[in-house]
């Protein structure tokens, strides 16, 4: 199982990192063990300062593929759901500054929370999905689906060409504006439109 996170595809969110806006979607990838236990707290690392949360909507592939055409990518997953891409910004920006990879800021364990149910498809207007995160009950972002750069099926035709998807494959499409840094003993709960998809203790 593979775990495929979009980059910058929210304009709001690129500029608030002072990142150019791409051309085409970017991906980099997270391992398995990046998941974060059903239930369990997530634990800041000791090896970092700044922990941000990333809230992002999450599609699951339920099909083989590869070389997907973008008018065929809809029949590759059948729902959506929610998740966070916790980021170690410090070790993040060191990396990019010494031109190095940057796969530890993201892909260490705990680091990909996931919501723990998904909605069918059919009960989405996929082109308007709104989604928040809110921390101790406060609103922290905001995002809809409309406004990503890149779409689902976009997005799933473009990975195609390099990876072929398997089935339980998930897919983060990027986040909107607003990340943040979080800290021990925040609660961090995650909303499509209004059903709470996941709710996880900082500790």
């Amino acid at each position: 199982m593979k775990i495929i996170c979009i980059g910058r595809n929210y304009v709001n969110h690129a500029k608030e990192l002072g990142s150019q806006i791409p051309s085409e979607p970017l991906f980099f990838l997270k391992p398995e063990t990046a998941i974060q236990p059903k239930g369990h707290p997530f634990l800041i690392p000791d090896f970092s300062n700044e922990i941000d949360y990333e809230v992002e909507l999450v599609v699951r592939i339920d099909k083989i593929g590869k070389n997907i055409e973008e008018r065929f990518a809809c029949k590759y997953y059948s729902q959506v759901g929610l998740g966070i891409d916790f980021t170690a910004r410090d070790i993040q920006n060191d990396c990019k500054a010494k031109g190095l990879p940057w796969e530890k800021a993201k892909g260490f364990d705990g680091s990909a929370q996931i919501s723990r149910t998904f909605i069918n498809k059919s009960e989405l207007d996929l082109n308007n999905v709104s989604f928040r995160l809110e921390k101790n009950g406060e609103q922290v972002q905001v995002g809809n689906s409309k406004d990503m750069l890149f779409s689902f099926d976009e997005i799933i035709a473009h990975i195609s060409k390099f990876y072929t998807l398997k089935i339980g494959d998930l897919i983060y499409t990027g986040t909107p504006e607003g990340v943040g840094k979080v800290k021990e003993g925040e609660t961090l709960q995650g909303f499509i439109e209004d059903k709470e998809m996941f709710k996880v203790a900082v500790r």
